[in-house]
């Protein structure tokens, strides 16, 4: 529990502070991920190693304030108009009520009265109402959302459901101990939030960066695009073959060779032939199979991204995903293969020759 609470100061830490993490939605994740650590470390000592000042900070209930900068983090991620509305501060608002009810109760000494029991039950059952709401009204949109990707929308998802477990698991430990008095269900609760903190620390929150560089690269390429006159593109003219002449045309103008699920059956279903006969020219006029010749056309767009020093801060994965491969894995597998070097090798030999 403790190195969970620990991993999840250190990742907040690092979304701050680190150049490749840094961004306003970042921050948002940053501070929920601070609140989500200090409220499972607060509770752990609640019931372990109770005293007063563990039962103020409790009383606090960032879980207010956990509520809504996560729901911010996806509003940013998302790009939602709800960010400028009038009442969006307003849900601050819960955290700032119980922070100003406790410090009357602090100095008039409530601490273990019946008073303050009742104050904490209504406080806690309404966090877990906001909690709730907060969360699945953020799927909501993340679902329906049209300014995000396919890949970005499907880590949101992803995100939102762990704590959508978390939450379930939170209502549980209630329940059992409003009802049977035990504790049991704490220990999934802290098995969930550990297992959170550590998920984002090794898989989230580094590919989600990846698909946003992979966004950039590809927006940059699209208005670089836009300048270039195709017309000039000129088809080789050693190609005879209609079909072939209709392939290049396809790769070099429509460019779906960045397309990471392309299939032969697409490919030949886009030129009006079948996927035998499709082969067949291929390998008589390129003398290629069609997964050469459309990972010959990956290679060269990620050589190009490597070798342009505009690229230089984005990861080798997310590059690797813009020119059309499916995973960090198969990149690397067929750049090796083509070029004898990795692509992370190849970056720096640029660099130095």
């Amino acid at each position: 529990m403790i190195a969970s609470v620990i991993t999840g100061y250190f990742v907040s830490i690092s979304l701050i502070t680190t150049a490749f993490y840094k961004s306003r939605a970042n921050n948002y994740l940053s501070l929920s991920l601070f609140l989500i650590a200090s409220i499972t470390l607060i509770d752990w000592l609640d019931l372990n190693t109770p005293n007063i000042t563990i039962q103020i900070l409790g009383n606090f209930k960032l879980d207010f304030l956990f509520a809504t900068t996560l729901f911010t983090y996806f509003l940013i991620q998302i790009k939602h108009k709800y960010l400028n509305s009038y009442w969006y501060k307003w849900m601050y608002l819960p955290f700032f009520c119980c922070a100003i009810v406790e410090i009357p109760m602090y100095f008039l000494n409530l601490h273990g009265s019946v008073f303050e029991f009742q104050v904490f039950l209504i406080k806690d059952f309404s966090s877990i109402a906001l909690n709730t709401f907060l969360i699945f009204f953020g799927r909501h949109l993340i679902k329906n959302s049209k300014s995000v990707s396919e890949d970005k929308r499907r880590w949101l998802l992803r995100l939102n459901l762990f704590i959508i477990y978390i939450i379930t698991s939170w209502i549980l430990t209630r329940i059992e101990y409003f009802t049977f008095g035990s504790l049991y269900t704490y220990y999934i609760l802290w098995v969930l939030l550990s297992l959170f903190l550590w998920w984002i620390l090794y898989y989230g929150i580094f590919r989600l960066q990846v698909i946003d560089q992979k966004e950039e690269i590809h927006n940059y390429l699209v208005s670089k695009k836009a300048l270039n006159d195709k017309a000039n593109k000129k088809v080789k003219p050693a190609i005879s073959s209609k079909i072939t002449t209709q392939l290049y045309q396809l790769m070099e103008e429509e460019e779906l060779y960045k397309n990471p699920l392309l299939s032969r059956l697409d490919l030949a279903t886009r030129l009006g032939t079948s996927e035998g006969y499709l082969s067949q020219i291929i390998n008589q006029e390129i003398n290629k199979s069609v997964i050469q010749f459309v990972n010959e056309y990956r290679i060269t767009a990620a050589k190009n991204l490597l070798h342009n020093p505009t690229f230089s801060k984005y990861s080798v994965e997310a590059i690797g995903m813009e020119a059309g491969f499916k995973s960090k894995s198969a990149f690397y597998n067929v750049f090796k293969t083509s070029l004898g070097m990795s692509p992370g090798a190849y970056r720096k030999h640029q660099k130095t020759s």
